[in-house]
């Protein structure tokens, strides 16, 4: 069973404008997804399902393959399953564009769990980092049974600690946004009506439960964050020029090349 993995990348974002196409490593930070996902050692391909040419355009220099979608789709999930319409693999990642430090192992590892595993879905959970605020409605958390598999995601705080001084007080887990699918099974999700909870919560992962499906959840050791403000692509930014032991020319250079 061949594994694939779509990136849904679109131009607009409400924070951050434009943030999928900013370069100022030189690249896209899309095309650094697209390299870090190359990196897994499980995946057939790494493909960007867009309905922007101008996404196209700056990944073009790369080698990258873009698949152009229809512009009407109202999720990731759905621009992810009309392009695996067209594909002969039996498993699907869906990786976000925005999340240039994916692990590649947590990649390996949604596959491996869908290719001996009896789900249908996968996606991944870390234990909620030390200096992250539970309570913050942007940061996921999602609770799982005895066999690692989801019973709920909520933007609220769960499970509820009543009594604080409980001794044996369950862990809090961070839902991290990578999915792995069956393809059949992806084309069955994508055809499915939003369910209530998925509506109240915004998590489209509820639509799954609300119908009685398994997710199974892969822990991982490190919290990935994706890129949502100005301020966190700086942050990155820095990181990655650390790590290549670029100067701020070369870097203002590359930027130029891109355009960008």
């Amino acid at each position: 069973m061949t594994a694939v993995a779509i990136i849904p990348a679109r131009f607009a974002s409400t924070r951050f404008p434009g943030k999928i196409v900013a370069s100022r490593t030189g690249k896209p930070l899309v095309q650094h997804v697209v390299e870090r996902a190359r990196q897994s050692k499980r995946l057939r391909e790494v493909i960007v399902a867009t309905d922007d040419q101008r996404i196209a355009d700056v990944l073009s220099p790369f080698g990258t393959r873009c698949e152009m979608t229809s512009s009407s789709h109202v999720s990731g999930t759905d621009r992810i399953a009309e392009v695996a319409r067209s594909l002969a693999d039996g498993i699907v990642i869906n990786i976000q564009g925005d999340e240039p430090e994916i692990e590649p192992e947590t990649i390996d590892a949604l596959i491996g769990r869908l290719e001996t595993g009896q789900e249908e879905m996968a996606t991944a959970a870390t234990p909620f980092p030390r200096d992250a605020d539970v309570a913050n409605p942007n940061l996921v958390k999602v609770v799982l049974d005895a066999e690692s598999r989801a019973i709920y995601f909520s933007r609220s705080p769960i499970p509820f600690h009543r009594d604080s001084t409980h001794s044996h007080r369950p862990a809090y887990y961070l839902h991290q946004g990578i999915y792995a699918y069956r393809r059949d099974f992806l084309l069955q999700f994508a055809s499915w009506p939003p369910a209530p909870l998925e509506q109240a919560e915004k998590l489209e992962q509820l639509r799954v439960l609300e119908r009685g499906r398994r997710i199974y959840v892969v822990k991982t050791n490190r919290a990935v964050h994706g890129i949502d403000t100005p301020e966190q692509y700086e942050d990155f930014v820095k990181r990655y020029r650390e790590a290549e032991g670029w100067s701020s020319e070369a870097a203002g250079f590359q930027q130029l090349a891109i355009g960008t």
